[in-house]
C-alpha cells in the first residue's frame, strides 16, 4: 500500500445535524450519531433519507454495530452504550478500563473491538466479552478520530492533520495513508466505500479505498 496526496470523493451526502460523531454500518443501512442532537439516526445511503432516529443524549464518540446492537461511545468518564436499533432502548453498557476520555473510535473485526484513543495515540484490540486488551499499537497523528476495520486493515481518522492512516491487523505495521476533505471523525465500511464524516462540512463522504491505498489485501 501506498501514500496517495488525497482521496477522490465517490459520493458525499447531508449530515441531519452539525456535532458530526459516530457513523456504522448494519448491512443495508447507515448510522450516525451527533453529540448536541443527542441523537442516533439510520440513513440511506443512496439519498441521504434519515429513516428512523433514537433518542441518545450520552453521545460522546464513534459508533460500531455488534451483529445485533449499536454500540455507542458515551457518558462521561466514556465506556460503550449497547442499544436496540429496532427500538432504541439501552441494553446495559460496557466500561472501558482504565477509565477515562481517551476513547475516539470503535468497530468490530474477526479477532473483536478495535478501538483508537488518544493521549498517547494507540490502536488496541479488546476482547468483546471481557473488555481486556489483546493488542495495542502506537499510532501516528496527535488527533485519533474514527475507526473501522477493512479485510485485515485497521483505519482511524485524523481530524487535525485530515488523515486516514491504515496499519496491519496482525502486526501493527502502518501500511498506508491518505489525506481526505475537511476533518473526519466518524467512520465505517459498507463492503464497498470507506464512509466517514467531515465535521466542519456537515456531510458524510465515501471514498474508492482502492483508489488509494494501492494493492489493498
Amino acid at each position: 500500500m501506498t501514500y496517495c496526496e488525497s482521496a477522490p470523493i465517490a459520493k458525499t451526502l447531508p449530515a441531519p445535524t452539525a456535532y458530526l460523531c459516530g457513523l456504522t454500518w448494519d448491512g443495508s443501512m447507515l448510522w450516525h450519531s451527533d453529540q448536541d442532537a443527542g441523537t442516533i439516526f439510520a440513513i440511506d445511503p443512496s439519498d441521504g433519507t434519515v429513516t428512523r432516529s433514537w433518542r441518545c443524549a450520552r453521545v460522546r464518540a464513534d459508533l460500531a454495530y455488534d451483529g445485533t446492537r449499536l454500540v455507542q461511545v458515551g457518558g462521561r468518564p466514556k465506556r460503550l452504550l449497547l442499544i436496540d436499533p429496532k427500538t432504541g432502548k439501552s441494553e446495559g453498557e460496557k466500561a472501558v478500563l482504565p477509565a477515562s476520555g481517551r476513547l475516539t473510535g470503535i468497530e468490530f473485526g474477526p479477532e473483536g473491538l478495535w478501538m483508537c484513543l488518544r493521549g498517547p495515540t494507540v490502536v488496541q484490540l479488546r476482547n468483546y466479552a471481557t473488555m481486556e486488551i489483546e493488542r495495542e499499537y502506537p499510532v501516528g497523528g496527535e488527533s485519533p478520530s474514527g475507526l473501522t476495520y477493512v479485510d485485515g486493515v485497521v483505519l482511524h481518522g485524523d481530524f487535525g492533520d485530515s488523515m486516514v492512516r491504515a496499519l496491519d491487523a496482525q502486526t501493527g505495521a502502518e501500511v498506508g495513508s491518505f489525506r481526505v476533505p475537511g476533518h473526519p471523525t466518524g467512520m465505517t465500511w459498507d463492503g464497498r466505500h470507506l464512509w466517514y464524516c467531515d465535521f466542519p462540512a456537515r456531510a458524510l463522504r465515501a471514498v474508492e479505498l482502492d483508489s488509494v491505498l494501492v494493492n489493498r489485501g
